[in-house]
């Protein structure tokens, strides 16, 4: 029973699954309870008619799609977990079932009392749906031994201690998704950040001048010289292949990892701008700066192949400390402003909050995880 106890948790320290779940789990909270104002007790409801939840109003297509599809990668990501923390299959399935279940009718209560946000128990039914599916993919690919077949992938490629690496690497082509000034440049909260300290300072008396100094510090609306834009696409196709070739053993199997970057970089990145633009106007990010760019970062991160996996994330602090600060001066020209617009107020509001967090925080979440492996290799 020890060993089975001992090997439950490695399996879940191991996991990618257990930090890729919790993320999800609180970019779905973020995406249910946006945009977060108006709170207040929905008139004329009591508390019995609050829990029971109202049918909907009307039904859109997209809508049901969207509730549906949603938890999907939750339902699967939740059995995946259990399963390595030495759950059986039906355990494992009858308790992701019941985490998405619960999650799902908590959003939807706590959403009648956001006026923008429509709940029902339909939208209830369509998420327990989606987490299902995704249960049933993951049941079915385990009855195959395809997730221990990836296990065992995973152990030739990666080192024991990437799952927090994996999660960060599957969580970047959703922050591309997001809407940025220069393509692939995540990490772009200061001006964001600078409007929140507004706020907080706003007749706050002994806060005055800081209030006045940051009102008068706005974002720099001359756009980045040609050399600025290419470093950061260069910094920002580099930085994700030095965090997949610093976990990745083997050099032929960090080449694949960092061809795998550039394919997803070039494919999400087209998708993003899709979806802000329309499909005739997909490869509108293509600049001259981007080609001489994405090839010296290739070039950069196929170098990077050859050295030591502490000496990769000693380079990959340096470069993603460089993206965040080339980043920061980037200004909203107004095609990018326009892009926000259709990101934030059309079809895409309830993608918003899943991409646009993941957009802001992933060179910092990097960093900190690329610092906690260098402690952990000096502990060593």
């Amino acid at each position: 029973m020890l060993k089975v106890a001992h090997a439950a948790r490695v399996g879940m320290q191991r996991s990618s699954a257990g930090p890729l779940a919790l993320v999800y789990a609180a970019l779905v909270l973020y995406a249910s309870l946006y945009p977060f104002t108006g709170w207040r007790w929905p008139p004329g409801v009591s508390f019995a008619a609050l829990l029971a939840l109202p049918w909907p109003p009307w039904r859109d297509a997209f809508d049901v799609s969207l509730n549906m599809l949603g938890y999907v990668p939750l339902g699967a990501l939740l059995y995946v977990l259990r399963v390595r923390a030495g759950d059986t299959w039906w355990r494992a399935g009858l308790g992701a079932l019941a985490l998405s279940a619960l999650l799902s009718y908590a959003m939807e209560v706590i959403q009648q009392f956001v006026p923008l946000r429509v709940p029902s128990r339909v939208d209830w039914a369509l998420n327990c749906a989606g987490a299902a599916v995704g249960v049933a993919l993951m049941a079915l690919l385990h009855w195959l031994g395809l997730l221990e077949r990836w296990q065992a992938l995973r152990e030739r490629w990666f080192v024991s201690d990437s799952a927090g690496a994996l999660a960060l690497l599957a969580l970047w082509p959703l922050g591309l998704l997001f809407p940025t000034p220069v393509p692939l440049g995540l990490g772009h909260v200061g001006g964001q950040a600078r409007e929140w300290l507004i706020a907080l300072f706003k007749d706050v008396p002994w806060a005055q001048a800081w209030h006045e100094s940051l009102q008068g510090s706005g974002p720099s609306t001359q756009p980045l010289p040609p050399l600025s834009e290419g470093l950061v696409q260069m910094l920002g196709l580099l930085a994700p292949c030095l965090l997949a070739i610093a976990v990745t053993s083997g050099v032929w199997h960090r080449v694949s990892m960092a061809l795998g970057v550039l394919l997803l970089a070039g494919s999400v990145t087209t998708l993003s701008t899709a979806l802000g633009f329309g499909p005739g106007h997909a490869l509108a990010w293509l600049t001259p700066t981007t080609p001489p760019a994405w090839v010296l970062g290739m070039v950069l991160a196929g170098l990077a192949t050859l050295l030591s996996a502490r000496s990769v994330a000693g380079i990959g602090l340096v470069v993603l400390t460089a993206l965040v600060v080339l980043v920061s001066q980037s200004p909203t020209d107004p095609y990018f402003a326009l892009s926000l617009q259709n990101w934030e107020q059309g079809r895409f509001v309830r993608l918003h909050g899943l991409a646009l967090w993941i957009g802001w925080l992933w060179p910092y979440a990097a960093m900190t995880w690329l610092l906690m492996h260098l402690r952990a290799a000096d502990a060593n």
